[in-house]
């Protein structure tokens, strides 16, 4: 299907654009009061997430409503730990979690590598849903979280500040990390390669917690396992995003992606010297979108011209928090949309 907007498309591929494009991470949220309707409608934020017609009704509200130059496909990252057999529950204001949680090799061999088909199909669906209602407005973002990422949850058992529990077999037994490094690696890819058969025109990794690690440990346990998720998927452009990884920033330049996320920490002179050849993503701290409109528009103007108008793509260096006011969402994409480059 032909793309009526694919300027996100050719401006990861670093071709030249006619302007900035703008997309936003949680755009599909809490933000939007028609978001709150539908998740009201659903009963909880699984059943939401696992209904392909309410997932997909979710995903293309923010295109319709906010104006993105794309949708991404509402789901969570944690759908990849229950299709491995390891289920979640999500509580309301504690978060996410694990009744079970990964501690032994025995634990590691009862876990499946997911067929997407079978135990993913809800996405797929909702990806086929939203592809015909689409119907080549704009281009469709899938998603899945980082191999690293996934392990802290299916360790830990629940969001953590520190994750230390997760960390320790890190150091306490580093080959039984790898073990389910690598499983949750081929289910990963497995899942991409799913979404992008059923119409994503571009896939995000999201490294929520490469932050917690050091250097020496994130060269050890992610950027190997992120590397083979890049090499595996080539259909479509490979957008990686980790946040709090400033120190890896010269290693993923060399990584077989198109596009690098930079978090608002992230100063984006120096990210443009060591990531010279790829597109770049990001990076307005989301509580600028608490300013005035004015101070909005100068924060996005100075973002903007700091990147450079081509092989680069608006966002803001981490999701939209849930209390911003959609109309000042609406003034950092107009302002994005009417800058001239």
């Amino acid at each position: 299907m032909k793309l009526k907007n694919d300027l996100i498309i050719r401006a990861a591929k670093g071709e030249r654009v006619e302007r900035v494009p703008v997309w936003m991470m949680r755009q599909a949220g809490r933000i939007l009061p028609e978001y709150r309707a539908v998740r009201e409608k659903a009963g909880s934020f699984i059943k939401l997430a696992t209904t392909p017609e309410l997932a997909a009704e979710v995903t293309i509200q923010p295109v319709d409503i906010l104006g993105t130059d794309a949708a991404i496909i509402f789901s969570d990252i944690l759908v990849v730990p229950e299709a491995m057999g390891l289920p979640y529950e999500m509580l309301e204001a504690k978060g996410p979690i694990f009744p079970k949680v990964i501690q032994t090799k025995k634990d590691i061999d009862v876990l499946r590598i997911a067929n997407p088909e079978k135990e993913l199909s809800y996405v797929l669906k909702a990806i086929d849903i939203v592809k015909k209602e689409l119907d080549g407005k704009v281009p469709l973002i899938g998603f899945a979280g980082a191999p690293f990422t996934i392990f802290c949850y299916m360790v830990e058992g629940k969001g953590s500040k520190t994750f230390s529990v997760a960390k320790k077999m890190l150091y306490s037994d580093p080959e039984l990390a790898h073990l389910l490094l690598q499983k949750i690696t081929d289910t990963t890819i497995a899942y991409l390669k799913a979404q992008v058969k059923h119409g994503a025109d571009l896939v995000q990794i999201f490294d929520s917690w490469a932050g917690i690690l050091s250097p020496d440990q994130y060269r050890k346990f992610s950027l190997p396992y992120i590397a083979q998720i890049c090499d595996a998927i080539n259909e479509v452009p490979v957008t990686i995003f980790a946040k709090g990884a400033f120190f890896a920033r010269k290693e993923m330049s060399n990584l077989k992606c198109e596009v690098i996320g930079l978090d608002w920490n992230m100063d984006i002179s120096e990210s443009r010297r060591m990531i010279p050849h790829k597109t770049l993503q990001g990076n307005l701290d989301p509580c600028v979108l608490y300013g005035s409109f004015k101070e909005i528009e100068k924060q996005t103007k100075k973002m903007i011209k700091n990147f450079g108008g081509q092989k680069y793509i608006a966002n803001l260096g981490h999701g939209v928090y849930p209390d911003t006011d959609p109309e000042k969402v609406k003034c950092f994409i107009e302002a994005v949309k009417n800058y001239t480059i």
